[in-house]
């Protein structure tokens, strides 16, 4: 060691193992390529066999003689309460939630896990009151599209058809590029075979039963996560360590000086290879005191607003979430999206404040590239309980993956059946042919996804990278889908002009930005915090600012929601979900209902950011409990 490089006295617990390691799993992986290939592959056909099974058990007990177009694309409508959380659960869990938010732990500490669950919650909750509004002016729906048409027509239908097909792009291209890097890290097997390998675990089983068979398979996916989640709580703070030692270890990290981190992270020539933000390793730049353990963090402050606008867009312009309310019964739908947007919450924030923070609190060789590509929890995992350990996060992952895949892929199926092939190729499509269209979308999109996340890889865009710019593309189509469901003096001109406007403004805005802090536009560049927060800012506000002012003042519409559902026609005369005795229920408690559900949705949402650290324990019992509900409504 060359007397410029000095080691503190008190080492960091790992030291002696990683000693001169640059970053964690220095492309040796810690599983065979076979575990991989197993994984991928085995549990796509074993949920496709199993869910098969399932859907043939439905024809059979339930009565559901066969699977119609208005079946495989909307489950019948008559999803329960509990079934209907579990769901939510499950398609909210991407592949970003159980790596981005460990990825926020190791750069920020505490604040990150408690910015992504709490500004990913907000949406789903607030979503519960679109539902109850879909459930009563537009029950026969089978995509947010066909609603836009129905009320606005065809310029602002062919607008948010694009604004939809993106936010179905976004969330599956980040599936495949953490899914894709954490096989490649764990088992060795190329993220470009895996790119194309992963989808098709979705393919199988999402073709053969529709949505239903999603929403089943969804369930298992669920327990699963929450299984492999309680395990790595327990390792962290009951079996291994505990919160006090891992408190004390993270106060230790932001101790050291740069030239203790520079000493730390050098090779056994002396040489280092450290570069301040590129190891956890010294005070948190942005944070009140440089500390892991503070809730003040400029940084983390800034994740957060980008956060909670981003996922505006992927849950009020992403197909898959209306098509949950679609599902779901009138009386189930807000309950479901409550419970879901609840229980939801502990998985990101739990994960996060165990793997995330204990990987900067062992200051393990984790790299900034290696965090960004969503590697932190495999790494922690890894050196917690060695190959079983990296087993468990991949099984782990591969169910968020193809749950939230899933539903992506009968979202797409959907808008390409309803508002594309029917809408302007064949307006008098049998329910065989929609079925047929929409068998042969999933396995398109799924093929097109495979290949499209190679491409980004390609040019340098990570999961974090794509995570931040979600919102500058999308949420400038947020506020407008919020005031067609409503408000009747929304302008569908309005609509259109303010999404096409927020986005040129946002796009301009984020370009600027990069180009008035780095001096040059660049991936990185592009990809800081204050740059993004700028573009998904412009994005949400401008347009809810444009088509207030144009549906007040320019255009002001008197449209009668009773009206809507007359402009939406089913395929097939499957009546599933709205026959009398479904709409004569919904009546019954249609006032009580309403004004229960609404000012709880408003309510628990507004609170959230206070309350939702009470319900970290619940979820596990919530599930269980309201899936056993069994209401006559």
């Amino acid at each position: 060691m060359s007397s410029a490089l000095v080691l503190p006295e008190n080492l960091p617990p790992k030291f002696d193992e990683y000693r001169g390691q640059e970053d964690f799993f220095g492309g040796e992986p810690p599983l065979s390529e076979g575990i991989g290939y197993l994984v991928v592959l085995g549990f796509g056909a074993l949920f496709s066999i199993f869910t098969t099974l399932v859907v043939l058990a439905d024809k059979v007990f339930a009565g559901n003689a066969s699977i119609t177009s208005e079946h495989f694309n909307t489950a019948g409508r008559m999803v329960k309460t509990g079934l209907t959380a579990s769901v939510i659960v499950s398609q909210w869990t991407w592949a970003a939630t159980l790596l981005q938010s460990s990825n926020v732990a190791w750069q920020y500490g505490v604040s990150g896990p408690f910015w992504y669950a709490s500004g990913a919650t907000i949406q789903v909750l607030l979503f519960g009151v679109l539902a109850i509004s879909l459930k009563k002016v537009a029950p026969s729906a089978h995509t947010m599209c066909e609603i836009v048409n129905a009320r606005w027509g065809k310029t602002a239908h062919i607008t948010f058809l694009f604004f939809a097909f993106c936010a179905n792009i976004i969330v599956t291209s980040m599936l495949l590029l953490g899914g894709a890097a954490t096989v490649e890290a764990l088992t060795g097997v190329d993220y470009r075979l895996a790119s194309f390998l992963i989808p098709w675990g979705v393919i199988l089983y999402t073709s053969a039963g529709g949505l239903k068979a999603t929403f089943l398979a969804s369930y298992l996916h669920t327990v699963i996560i929450f299984a492999v989640l309680i395990t790595m709580i327990t390792m962290v703070y009951i079996k291994v360590y505990s919160s006090d030692q891992i408190y004390a270890f993270l106060e230790q990290t932001v101790s050291y000086s740069d030239a203790e981190c520079e000493a730390i992270f050098s090779n056994e020539d002396g040489e280092t290879f450290f570069v301040k933000g590129q190891y956890a390793c010294g005070p948190v730049s942005g944070n009140n005191g440089g500390s892991y353990l503070t809730m003040l963090s400029g940084d983390g402050l800034m994740f957060g607003i980008i956060n909670i606008v981003g996922n505006f867009g992927t849950v009020f312009v992403d197909q898959s979430y209306w098509q949950s309310a679609i599902a779901a019964r009138p009386s189930s739908a807000a309950k479901g999206y409550l419970l879901g947007g609840i229980c939801w919450f502990a998985i990101p924030f739990s994960l996060a404040t165990s793997l995330g923070l204990t990987s900067t609190a062992l200051m393990l060789p984790i790299s900034a590239s290696e965090a960004g590509s969503g590697l932190v929890p495999p790494a922690v995992a890894t050196e917690l309980m060695g190959n079983a350990g990296a087993a468990l996060i991949l099984v782990m992952l591969f169910m968020a993956i193809v749950s939230t895949g899933s539903a992506e892929s009968i979202a797409v199926s959907s808008l390409i059946a309803y508002d594309v092939y029917r809408q302007y190729f064949n307006p008098d499509a049998t329910g065989k042919q929609i079925l047929l269209v929409s068998r042969i979308v999933i396995v398109a999109f799924g093929l097109f996804m495979g290949c499209f996340s190679i491409v980004l890889n390609e040019i340098g865009l990570n999961l974090g990278w794509v995570y931040l710019f979600m919102g500058v593309v999308i949420g400038s189509a947020v506020i407008p889908l919020w005031n067609m469901m409503t408000w009747s003096k929304a302008s569908g001109k309005g609509a259109v002009i303010a999404a096409w406007s927020g986005l040129i403004l946002a796009v301009i805005g984020w370009l600027s930005g990069a180009q008035a802090q780095s001096g040059k536009i660049s991936v990185a560049t592009l990809g800081t915090n204050e740059v993004m927060l700028s573009g998904n800012l412009i994005a949400i506000l401008s347009s809810g600012l444009i088509h207030y002012v144009y549906s007040k003042f320019i255009d002001p519409q008197d449209f009668d929601f009773a009206e809507l559902d007359k402009n939406i026609t089913l395929v097939e005369h499957d009546m599933s979900g709205l026959g009398a005795e479904q709409q004569v229920c919904f009546g019954h408690f249609l006032i009580v209902a309403l004004i229960v559900d609404c000012c709880l949705c408003h309510l628990v949402s507004k609170c959230c950011c206070l309350v939702l650290p009470v319900n970290l324990l619940l979820p596990p019992y919530i599930i269980v409990v309201s899936f056993t509900y069994t209401g006559s409504c």
